[in-house]
């Protein structure tokens, strides 16, 4: 299958310059980029696309054993960058979407050269010396719920990740996202996203490396950006005057200008 129609890529800005991947989260689509590409498409080539699953990619790509696992969602990015001859890409990954891109950037290091983790979390459950946020009952409870009735989950959750209870069109519009994603396929992604352990791919990491944390994240506690900090040798924490898990939505001027600055000092 064509890979452009099947990730409905999207290739923006200026045309000789570096490259940025922005790769979304689950639930969402490369819709939740729009606020930050006006300042990004201004000095790069800028790369959008959608996971199958997600957005307009083409639903009939699905396959449920190839995205039970984070290394299809990492397949998509590779076809994408191979589809595209892209090369020195700087990968922006927003949550689990930044653990993809390390899946990536180790199956390709020849392409990716840099990563950009937007709020990332390497595992959602709490362990033995890692806050992840989550005790595994929580997560339990967090996927029954979703599995049951995926709209109502949708219009409860969503709200509290995008956080800013005092703009609430944010939540209106990530809950918005949620419910036009197909639930089949939201139940694959979010057990593949919760489920996920991949505090040992951070040691693969050997490119630099931008994290960026919210001052205040119930998905992704300030204790995760530190810890994937901490992981990363050659990696930076940024901590953004920003609140909730999506501060490409809530805080675009200072998420594009932390991008900025790391790829020109890159």
């Amino acid at each position: 299958m064509e890979i452009r129609r099947r990730n409905n890529v999207t290739v923006t800005g200026c045309v000789d310059g570096p490259v940025l991947l922005l790769a979304h989260g689950f639930g969402c689509d490369q819709n939740m980029w729009r606020l930050v590409l006006p300042t990004l498409a201004e000095s790069y080539r800028v790369v959008l696309f959608d996971y199958v699953g997600s957005g307009r990619a083409d639903p009939s790509a699905w396959d449920e054993r190839r995205y039970s696992s984070l290394d299809g969602y990492a397949q998509d990015v590779l076809e994408v960058v191979e589809e595209l001859d892209l090369r020195e890409v700087t990968f922006v990954g927003h949550s689990v979407s930044a653990m993809v891109g390390v899946l990536a950037a180790a199956k390709s290091p020849g392409r990716i050269a840099r990563l950009v983790m937007v709020a990332p979390s390497p595992r959602y459950i709490d362990d033995e010396g890692y806050r992840g946020g989550f005790s595994a009952a929580d997560i339990d409870e967090l996927l029954e719920s979703l599995e049951s009735n995926y709209l109502g989950w949708s219009a409860a959750m969503a709200p509290v990740i995008m956080g800013n209870d005092d703009r609430p069109e944010l939540g209106q519009e990530l809950t918005a996202a949620f419910c036009a994603t197909d639930p089949d396929m939201a139940r694959i992604f979010a057990r593949t996203t919760f489920l996920s352990d991949s505090r040992e791919d951070l040691k693969t990491v050997s490119v630099p490396t931008l994290i960026l944390e919210c001052r205040q994240d119930v998905i992704a506690p300030r204790e995760v950006g530190a810890y994937v900090r901490d992981a990363i040798p050659a990696s930076r924490l940024v901590t953004l005057e920003a609140t909730g898990h999506c501060p490409q939505l809530s805080a675009p001027q200072a998420t594009a200008a932390a991008i900025v600055d790391f790829v020109g000092a890159a």
